[in-house]
């Protein structure tokens, strides 16, 4: 199927766009009332994320609404642990929460290789009625959290400040970390290959807890494992990686095979490129506070963060996910001014 809007693709791909495409990480969200009148329907959030028929339609509702140039499949980075035989639950204002977590060897010997086409069909059935659905208008966005962000879940148990537990773990055994790093890399690989034939016409690796490790232990235990990943499906379509806060590997995060790289608002946008080279696409990096200023201020600083990226090699976005108080309408402002600007 053709296309009716190929602007973050050709953006990825470092193509000449008519204008800044743009998307909002957590767009399928609480900041919509529609998503919310779904959610009620459900047990919730994983049953969700598991009925693929509503996790279509909440993945297309900001497409409808905010005028959005990408979905992203409304899914959890926390399925791959559960289709390794790790599963959670979600907690109401608290987050994901593990009854078992990871301790030794014998915990990590359990937990299977993810097949992504049968331990999670239901992401796959909700990407194929997603693209159906959408009738080529936008393209859609697979996903999946990079290794480390796993493991610090399944080990911790919970979020976290500080994740003390999964960082002990990397200092007190980190052989048993890398079994386990290797066996999530390996679900994840086959997870984002099954979402690509399944539809997927671009991927993201989420590194949310990227910025709690030191630059040496994120250059052991995270930034090889992700590189796997992108060697995997280098070339298949193309790949954004987003570590959050990881602002002192930008250099090495510029030599993955990938296509995008996402920064998060505290990192400048002249020092990120110089850093990470002119080859890769860069995304973001609105600080997602700047939503609950006013209509005037939202406008200038919006048209401020496009100037500092320039013409090409930017697709627009927040520098994390949107915040669910924040008023829908300021949201499409934002999505708006974005997609009016011309340099």
């Amino acid at each position: 199927m053709i296309l009716q809007n190929d602007l973050i693709l050709r953006a990825a791909r470092g193509e000449k766009t008519e204008r800044t495409p743009v998307w909002l990480m957590r767009q399928a969200g609480r900041v919509l009332p529609e998503y919310r009148e779904v959610r009620a329907k459900m047990g919730g959030f994983i049953e969700l994320v598991k009925t693929p028929e509503f996790a279509a339609e909440v993945t297309i509702q900001p497409v409808d609404i905010l005028g959005v140039d990408a979905a992203i499949i409304f899914s959890d980075i926390l399925v791959i642990p559960e289709a390794m035989g790790l599963p959670y639950t979600m907690v109401e204002a608290r987050g994901p929460w593990f009854e078992k977590t990871v301790k030794t060897e014998a915990d990590i010997n359990k937990l299977r290789i993810a097949d992504g086409e049968n331990d999670l069909s239901y992401v796959c059935d909700a990407i194929r009625l997603t693209k159906t659905a959408l009738a080529g208008r936008v393209p859609l966005i697979g996903f999946a959290g990079a290794p480390w962000t796993l493991l610090a879940y399944m080990v911790e148990g919970s979020g976290s400040k500080t994740f003390s537990r999964a960082k002990k773990f990397l200092y007190t055994e980190p052989r048993l970390a890398h079994m386990l790093l290797e066996k999530i890399t390996e679900s994840t690989i086959h997870y984002l290959k099954a979402q690509v034939k399944a539809g997927a016409d671009m991927l993201q690796i989420f590194d949310s807890w990227a910025g709690i490790l030191s630059p040496a232990q994120y250059r052991e235990f995270a930034l090889p494992y992700i590189a796997d990943i992108c060697n995997a499906l280098h070339g298949v379509v193309p790949i954004t990686v987003f570590a959050k806060d990881a602002f002192f590997v930008r250099e090495d995060l510029g030599k993955l095979k990938c296509n995008t790289i996402g920064l998060d608002w505290t990192m400048d946008v002249a020092e990120s490129r110089a850093l990470i080279g002119n080859e890769k696409t860069l995304q973001g990096n609105a600080d997602p506070c700047l939503l609950y200023a006013d209509f005037d201020t939202i406008k200038s600083e919006t048209e401020k963060m496009l100037r500092a990226f320039g013409p090409s090699k930017h697709i627009a976005n927040l520098g994390h996910g949107l915040y669910p108080d924040l008023e829908k309408e300021k949201v499409k402002f934002f999505v708006d001014t974005i997609k009016q600007f011309r340099f």
